[in-house]
This record gives structure tokens, C-alpha cells and sequence, in this order.
């Protein structure tokens, strides 16, 4: 894409100001940077992805709320996590980390695993316990 026509479109990238770095010809057929404020079909897509994570985020509150499943869950994603990268940033196997999904092995889990969920979701403990369902 030549530089002059590179898309500068309105999306998120322009509520806060930000530009995105892409590589353009010159004048010269050379390749350069440029920056560009946007492109509307990735803004779309962007969008989507986000209403699709707000909604997974939604289903987990309410799956909690429900007692179908525990706080692990909602917070996983909240965080934008999945079951592998859960289990590696609090060093347990990922059928363990499964385990505790399930509310009545949450309720009896120790302070330490806890704070290891805790520490990885950068909350506290007892934010961990009891979820806003406001």
C-alpha cells in the first residue's frame, strides 16, 4: 500500500488519541512507516471481539451467581485467560485448576491456593470469594 493511501479511518484507535505503526511505499516504491488513525473493517472486527469477550465475561458472572461454576472462572476471563495460561502463572496442572471450577472444591480450598489465584488476578482474596453481582 502506498503511503498517502493508507486508511485513516475513525475507530478506537481516535477516542484516545493512539495511531497504529504500519509499513507503506514511498514515493520511491521504498518501504517506510507511517502511521494511521485507523481502518474500518478492522474497527468492526476489534469491536466484535470486544462484545464477544463482554459477553463470555457476562455468562461466567451469571454461571457464578447461579452456583454452576466459581469464581476461578469469571475472573479467568475477566483477565482474558484460558485454562493453560491460568495454570501456568499459578503452577498447577490444568486438571487441578479445572477441579477448582467446580463451587463446592472452590469452598474448601486453602488460604495458600487461593492467594495464588488471588496473586495471578491481582486481587485480593476476598474479592476472589465474593464477586460483585451488582
Amino acid at each position: 500500500m502506498e503511503k498517502e493511501n493508507v486508511p485513516q479511518d475513525k475507530g478506537n484507535l481516535t477516542k484516545n488519541n493512539l495511531k497504529e505503526l504500519l509499513y507503506a511505499t514511498d514515493e520511491n516504491g521504498d518501504y517506510t512507516t507511517t502511521l494511521s488513525s485507523g481502518w474500518e473493517p478492522k474497527t468492526i472486527a476489534l469491536s466484535n471481539s470486544i462484545d464477544d469477550i463482554n459477553e463470555r465475561i457476562a455468562d461466567a458472572k451469571q454461571q457464578v451467581v447461579n452456583g454452576e461454576v466459581s469464581p476461578i472462572c469469571y475472573y479467568m476471563e475477566v483477565n482474558k485467560m484460558d485454562l493453560t495460561i491460568l495454570a501456568s502463572y499459578v503452577g498447577l496442572w490444568k486438571w487441578r485448576v479445572k477441579r477448582h471450577f467446580k463451587p463446592n472444591i472452590f469452598a474448601k480450598l486453602n488460604d495458600r491456593t487461593l492467594q495464588k489465584y488471588a496473586d495471578a488476578f491481582e486481587i485480593s482474596v476476598q474479592e476472589l470469594k465474593n464477586i460483585k453481582t451488582d
